[in-house]
């Protein structure tokens, strides 16, 4: 009996400092492996590459991220629908629940990756795809039709074989005709909401001569208007590096197809598709000589909603995210609130 009361007193004048070792180590290895383990992000949080291949023989890279079923918090208090059907790992949810897919449209020249703050924001709840259009960033530049037509398609065979409908579908600057040509192809029955970042659908008279001596000296000197193009983008200071890195991103594409989607871009005109546009329809533009065209766009598409954004360039989503993903997130929201009601 002496000997375990001996014992118990020693185990006792050692807990403190066993319980000071425990957190040192704990500290440690926080400190050292940084996004290690027991702090990393999930893993439906980390973009992952792939390639789908379209009708025409042009593989299309994109990055993926979320979550592949949607079901709200699901948590003490915020409890999973009652339509929810359990699965290991998941949960399924009635169709009125999924229209969980966002899938990322970026501009002339641009990659996918310049939407990395909406695909690191939106992938707690959502899933979330951004797409390298045919001959820009990582897809293929074997493609022979860069016409807005011709990306259209390419559009439909994302959420086609990432099985991503019903989807709402963002795209930006020469993004936004891709989806107008793709209304006009395919109509809307695969999409759940549209938002359109500041980009129009098709302007009168044509190609403008300032675009022409643009892409003549694109044609000269495509390195140093690449680089002056991805600097008039934003209105916020970003790093050189950032900058560097989204320039040799845009040089990525060959000159001779970046000047024939410019061409295709300025001399098509989808406007007429607007009016064919049935979905909630968000347009997001900055303040610039461009809005009477917003404006138009707005009263084209039955009940669009039109957000301008003061202070930031055309990239307006990577000047300001925070604000440009509230907006967004309050739009999908609203879009499941609705679809949801409708259900009952």
């Amino acid at each position: 009996m002496k000997i375990e009361t001996q014992a118990r007193a020693r185990f006792c004048a050692l807990m403190p400092l066993l319980m000071l070792a425990l957190v040192a180590a704990a500290l440690a290895s926080a400190a050292v492996g940084g996004a290690g383990a027991a702090w990393a992000a999930p893993d439906h949080n980390i973009p992952k590459g792939g390639f789908i291949t379209t009708p025409d023989g042009v593989k299309i890279h994109y990055l993926e991220a979320g979550r592949a079923k949607f079901a709200g918090a699901g948590t003490v208090g915020h409890p999973a629908p009652a339509d929810a059907t359990m699965t290991k790992g998941d949960v399924s949810l009635e169709p009125q629940y999924g229209f969980n897919s966002i899938l990322f449209v970026p501009g002339w020249t641009m990659p996918a990756w310049i939407w990395e703050k909406q695909l690191e924001y939106f992938s707690d709840d959502w899933r979330v795809v951004a797409m390298d259009p045919r001959g820009q960033g990582e897809s293929s530049k074997n493609a022979t039709d860069y016409s807005p037509a011709a990306r259209a398609r390419d559009i439909k065979a994302m959420i086609d074989q990432r099985k991503l409908a019903r989807v709402v579908v963002v795209g930006w600057s020469a993004g936004v005709m891709d989806i107008a040509a793709f209304v006009d192809q395919f109509g809307t029955d695969e999409i759940a909401g549209l938002v359109l970042v500041d980009g129009f659908a098709g302007v009168d008279g044509g190609m403008p001569k300032g675009i022409q001596e643009w892409m003549d000296s694109i044609k000269a000197e495509p390195q140093k208007q690449a680089a002056n193009f991805v600097r008039s983008m934003f209105k916020k200071p970003q790093g050189e590096e950032y900058l560097g890195k989204l320039t040799r991103a845009s040089l990525e594409m060959p000159t001779n197809y970046a000047l024939a989607e410019m061409k295709g871009f300025w001399t098509s005109d989808y406007r007429g598709a607007l009016g064919k546009i049935n979905k909630p329809t968000l347009i997001v533009c900055a303040q610039s000589g461009m809005l009477p065209r917003f404006e138009e766009m707005q009263k084209q598409i039955h009940g669009a909603r039109l957000e301008i954004f003061e202070g930031d360039g055309h990239a307006l989503f990577v000047d300001d995210p925070d604000k440009f993903n509230g907006l967004i997130e309050d739009f999908l929201l609203d879009l499941k609130q609705k679809a949801a009601g409708a259900a009952r």
